[in-house]
């Protein structure tokens, strides 16, 4: 009999998921983003902000757009634009479409055929869009609204699909890049960010565990020290984000920081006073630009003694595992939801599989009985478990036509509750239909290790060991059901 733990396991949701084993205790060296990292927003409010900006950047440019507003139910992180048909897709872990909307609204499943049946996503292919965080939030419910005004005549001749993606990518970049925004943010973040104490207390027994922790974020100093000051502050003993840092890189301009060469150049007092800086940086001040090659001198370390914690799929966790060897964690918020969800419909979905190995099981004797009727009109022996005549066979197979649509009636409501599981039209994030999406195989390739905030490595401490599951396998016997212990 196993004793009972006297440190309970977190709950579901606030768990780190591993992919690759991963052993913290010894990872010297931990790299951290800020934004949607170490800072969260709340999602509609920064988005409908970001949504504003680029909308109102699209209006001084002469565009009839003055109507539309920003819908944050209509699109998730992880789908992908088709700029070819003007389309916004969830696909599977192949690449094959299982869901679309063409501009805003959903395609049926014969409209899904004709578009898809002989076409499947390779994100390096200039059609696809991907959809790597919440910030595209805005970004795709503005192209889907585009598309909608081009379709109905309101745009005017000129505008293709790619055309229209240009439009909104540049208005996006200005809204993110220009003053106003984030101005906005810093003279009221309590609209903005939602705290976690749990946060800093994380960080600080990471670095009183011996680990020397970084900051490599895009953002600007000015709007990094507000935030990160705002987020930590309070809580630390000190009262100053800065002491759990031993380097803190603005404008790191990733994924370029990790292929790139450029340099370091110290800020003084502003951006404006930067200083070049040769060699490996100081500890405890702060840098704009840089790459990784020099993060990894300043530690004097290799890059698979560094774990960098961030949310982009591809510019935190994809080059810095490709490119520099780098450990890797996905910051996933939405994950959150999506496992309480999952916990919530878990005596379902085991209902629902149950029914399906039921209808799995008439669908194999109706194809054995099949079977027999073909060789009998052959002459030849019938396949094992159906020697009987001919009248009985066709009698078994009414039978089970019957069983099938009973069973079929019975699965289609757990199945679409199954598939919209969540409440979202695109149903589960890492799921598409019954297989993984295409996000969450881009996380199984390239993040070592999962969650929905780093304040969750809280529960595993600086000393926790991360193993990762017996991968499943479609041949894999299913699992025994062993007794309870007394």
């Amino acid at each position: 009999m196993s004793t009972p733990s006297l440190f309970p396991e977190p709950p579901p949701e606030r768990r780190v998921f591993c992919n690759r084993t991963l052993n913290l205790r010894a990872m010297p060296v931990l790299g951290f983003d800020m934004d949607y990292t170490l800072v969260h927003y709340d999602v509609h409010a920064w988005e409908a902000r970001a949504y504003a900006h680029a909308l109102r950047r699209l209006l001084a440019d002469g565009h009839p757009v003055g109507a539309l507003h920003f819908a944050p139910e209509l699109f998730a992180r992880g789908l992908i634009l088709d700029l070819e048909l003007g389309n916004v897709v969830k696909a599977n872990r192949f690449g094959y479409v299982t869901q679309a909307t063409h501009g805003t609204q959903m395609l049926d499943h014969a409209e899904l055929r004709r578009a898809y049946d002989q076409v499947w996503v390779d994100l390096s292919e200039p059609r696809w869009v991907f959809l790597n965080t919440l910030f595209s939030l805005s970004e795709a419910c503005i192209y889907g609204q585009l598309v909608d005004l081009r379709d109905d005549g309101v745009l005017g001749a000129g505008h293709d699909h790619r055309t229209l993606y240009a439009l909104v990518a540049r208005a996006m970049d200005a809204a993110h890049l220009e003053g106003e925004l984030k101005a906005e943010i810093i003279a009221e973040p309590t609209r903005f960010v939602p705290l976690d104490p749990e946060l800093p207390r994380t960080l600080l027994d990471l670095r009183q565990a011996g680990k020397r922790l970084f900051l490599a974020t895009n953002s600007e100093w000015h709007y990094t020290r507000a935030m990160m000051g705002y987020a930590f502050d309070r809580f630390l003993p000190g009262g100053d984000w800065r002491e759990l840092f031993d380097l803190v890189i603005a404008q790191a301009r990733k994924p370029a920081f990790f292929e790139g060469e450029a340099p370091l150049r110290e800020i003084v007092d502003d951006p404006a006073a930067a200083a070049p800086l040769g060699g490996s940086p100081p500890a405890g001040r702060v840098y704009l630009g840089g790459n990784a090659r020099l993060v990894e001198e300043h530690f004097g370390v290799d890059g698979s003694d560094i774990l960098y914690v961030g949310d982009h799929v591809y510019a935190d966790v994809h080059v810095s595992s490709r490119i520099r060897r780098w450990r890797t964690a996905l910051v996933l918020r939405e994950l959150e939801d999506e496992v309480r969800h999952e916990q919530e419909f878990a005596h379902d979905q085991a209902t629902l599989a149950a029914l399906m190995r039921d209808k799995e099981r008439c669908e194999r004797e109706q194809a054995t009985l099949r079977l027999a009727l073909q060789r009998h009109e052959h002459g030849e022996e019938a396949p094992p478990g159906a020697p009987m005549p001919v009248t009985a066979i066709h009698e078994r197979l009414r039978g089970l036509r019957s069983e099938v649509d009973a069973l079929d009636q019975r699965i289609a409501p757990l199945a679409q509750r199954s598939a919209l599981l969540g409440g979202h039209r695109f149903g589960p994030l890492l799921r598409a239909g019954n297989d993984k999406s295409r996000l969450a195989r881009q996380i199984e390739r390239h993040a070592d290790v999962y969650t929905s905030r780093v304040s969750n490595f809280l529960h595993v401490t600086p000393f926790g060991y991360l193993r990762a599951a017996r991968g499943s396998l479609p041949h894999d016997p299913e699992p025994l059901r062993l007794p309870a212990a007394d």
